[in-house]
């Protein structure tokens, strides 16, 4: 378990931060970004769950994507093994019981017949925000993949993979299943 007894230790005031190894990077490194917008990710997620209390088994959902998160966020800040060997790492369990909730959520929406436009209500507005927020940390996961010589974590990318699908799947069934989406007109104000 963590225990934090001081918020500030005025170690990053010189531009850096320490990975979960003790390694000191610059904040604007890749690995630092990388976390740091799953972390974005999921502040966006904790305000949309403000507006899903009506819907107990999709807050639910939140929740544990939320905890999951956290771990999303270690196994990317610990490029190398951690202090006496150990890695926490997202496992091939998360990413299927992400795709199980999809697939769940899913089969009570009625087929699209256009994109959909963010909104329609709260809960679906900020999960389509965390979405993007989301398919932008993956971006960052897949450069750092490809550009930096460091442990890569395939299991964390499927799973930050599978939560944005999860989050457009999210936001529709918070939109009354769907029924309160709102459909793209492609090239109505021409």
């Amino acid at each position: 378990m963590v225990v934090l007894n001081r918020i500030y230790t005025r170690t990053g005031d010189d531009g850096t931060t320490s990975l979960g190894s003790g390694e000191r990077r610059k904040k604007y490194d890749l690995r630092v970004a990388a976390y740091g917008t799953v972390d974005e990710a999921n502040a966006v997620i904790g305000i949309a769950r403000l507006h899903t209390a009506a819907l107990p088994e999709l807050d639910a959902m939140l929740a544990r994507i939320q905890n999951d998160l956290f771990d999303v966020e270690a196994d990317l800040c610990l490029a190398e093994k951690g202090p006496g060997g150990a890695r926490l790492n997202i496992t091939e369990t998360q990413v299927n019981w992400l795709e199980q909730q999809i697939d769940l959520l899913n089969s009570e929406l009625d087929p699209l017949k256009s994109f959909i436009l963010p909104g329609g209500s709260p809960a679906s507005a900020y999960l389509h925000l965390a979405r993007t927020v989301c398919r932008r940390a993956e971006r960052m996961m897949v450069e750092l993949k490809d550009t930096a010589n460091e442990m890569d974590s395939p299991e964390a990318r499927k799973y930050v993979n599978r939560l944005s699908d999860f989050l457009f799947v999210a936001g529709r069934y918070a939109n009354n299943k769907g029924k309160a989406d709102i459909l793209w007109k492609p090239g109505e104000n021409r």
